[in-house]
């Protein structure tokens, strides 16, 4: 996974609104906005646009339920986002190990 593709999901999680709006989400199931919004220090409207942004970065999934729309976790992205986390990690434990292993060698 390169980096350009997990850009939009942790810009979108780098709001403290949106990781709470998408904790809401993962603990309670599908919701609006209007029912999301007295969870949070911000308006209907504001609220709303987190959740677009959630959505545009694949973390969220819009559907319409009558008038409402309804908004639910879509974990693939945040499963690809973790999973490049894990291996950039695995990579830096590596060349740590690595390093270890060269300054702990015997001359």
């Amino acid at each position: 996974m390169t980096t350009t593709s997990t850009a939009p999901v942790f810009a979108a999680l780098g709001d403290p609104h949106r990781q709470q709006l998408l904790t809401l989400l993962a603990r309670g199931g599908a919701a609006s906005a209007s029912s999301l919004a007295p969870s949070l220090p911000v308006s209907r409207q504001a609220v709303d646009r987190h959740l677009r942004i959630l959505s545009s970065a694949g973390l969220v999934e819009p559907r319409r339920s009558g008038r409402e729309v309804l908004y639910s976790v879509r974990r693939a992205e945040l499963d690809r986002s973790a999973a490049w986390l894990r291996d950039l990690a695995d990579g830096w434990d590596r060349r740590l190990s690595a390093i270890k292993a060269a300054a702990e060698a015997p001359e």
